[in-house]
């Protein structure tokens, strides 16, 4: 048998493969997937970057702005896709093909995340996430044609989907003549398009998504998030020299370290993330997500702010930076509650990371960043403990 029939055999039993890939009882990410979790997370370091630099030079609301935007982007194109890739990865040359094409998007993006830090230059990142985006149209065109149980609910995403390209087309090619007020609010009316596509077309049927494939996808894009955290503490450490140990950049790397195994900790608790395959749920677990990765590289920025007033290459307050620490972790504390937390644990008892995430935010005037790590090196034990309790 040659390719082009192996082909068109692989296309015959679409929906088979699709039963199969859905429901296998160890299915684990791809290669592929992981590579394009690398791809992804070269964009999010150059958005964590932005936001870094941003704030270093007191221009806070401005690179928060913008980094919410950029790593909406990013993640929302990742999320899209893996959902995608849990129902029809059958992993035939079209679709690592397609997939390859997503990639490109990612390093497009990647690549127009420092001009639109400058000067509100989109035009990079709206090619590279349309790039993305018109692969995940012919992806679901593709599943529509392949599997009639779910072609209505494919139709919808493909035709939703490239609505919404249009619309982010017009907006790049109109930005020149939009103030910066004006092209933010298009931005994100841009983002509320984006989101209900997911939400009108599974009302015309749920896809087969793999529950325990989805929870690995997203603590292995959560691992690598964090890795922002350790390069940060990298940076501290690489800034020590032997005629000179300045002892608060020793602080700053333990404290980094014990921040980031904290909030790993925190994330891959006992309890399991998802715990029902509901689309409500799904909903809500799925989107929570974007508050958990963009706080996880947002400390990562919060502890390269902290150097660079350290080292002298930012006039920043020291409060600034552990302010940024504390903030970023306290969103992380909520976003774990909101998608997890509050479903997996009983009574008040569930409300622990809430109570950790508001005591983070008071401490930074008080023990600056050593408080930040303790307490949420605390949150881990007393969670830790509670849990086990439940459990018993």
């Amino acid at each position: 048998m040659n390719q082009s029939e192996d082909f068109g055999k692989i296309l015959k039993l679409w929906p088979n493969l699709v039963d199969h890939y859905t429901h296998e009882p160890h299915r684990a990410s791809t290669p592929l997937e992981l590579l394009f979790d690398l791809v992804s997370v070269i964009a999010i370091a150059a958005a964590a970057a932005g936001l870094h630099h941003a704030i270093a030079e007191a221009h806070v609301v401005d690179g928060l702005l913008k980094f919410s935007g950029t790593f909406f982007a990013i993640w929302w194109a990742w999320m899209n896709y893996t959902w995608f890739a849990s129902a029809y990865d059958n992993d035939d040359a079209f679709f690592r093909l397609l997939t390859m094409g997503n990639m490109a998007g990612a390093l497009t993006m990647a690549a127009g995340i420092q001009p639109f830090f400058h000067s509100l230059d989109l035009t990079l990142i709206v090619i590279g996430f349309v790039i993305m985006r018109l692969s995940m149209v012919i992806l679901w065109l593709r599943a529509a044609f392949h599997d009639p149980i779910h072609r209505q609910t494919a139709l919808w995403y493909a035709a939703g989907i490239a609505v919404a390209q249009v619309y982010w087309v017009g907006l790049m090619l109109g930005q020149s003549v939009l103030s910066a007020p004006v092209l933010f609010a298009r931005f994100g009316l841009g983002i509320l398009i984006e989101v209900s596509v997911p939400m009108l077309a599974e009302r015309h049927g749920i896809t087969s998504w793999h529950r325990h494939h989805i929870i690995e996808r997203y603590g292995l894009l959560n691992i690598i998030v964090l890795g922002e955290t350790l390069l940060a503490g990298s940076m501290a450490l690489g800034d020590i020299t032997a005629e000179h140990v300045d002892i608060a950049l020793v602080y700053i790397t333990l404290s980094s370290l014990v921040i980031l195994f904290s909030m790993w900790w925190l994330y891959f608790s006992k309890e399991d993330h998802l715990q029902e395959q509901r689309s409500d749920l799904a909903f809500t677990w799925g989107y929570g997500h974007l508050f958990i990765y963009a706080s996880g590289a947002a400390v990562g920025a919060g502890f390269a702010v902290i150097v660079d007033i350290i080292t002298h290459h930012s006039k920043m307050s020291m409060l600034v930076g552990d302010y940024t620490v504390a903030i970023s972790v306290a969103i992380y504390m909520c976003g774990l509650w909101f998608v997890r937390d509050r479903f997996a644990l009983q009574g008040k008892l569930k409300h622990i990371l809430l109570l950790f995430s508001a005591m983070i935010v008071i401490v930074p005037p008080f023990l600056g960043i050593e408080g930040i790590a303790l307490l949420t090196l605390l949150s881990v034990i007393v969670r830790s403990h509670v849990a086990c309790r439940l459990q018993n």
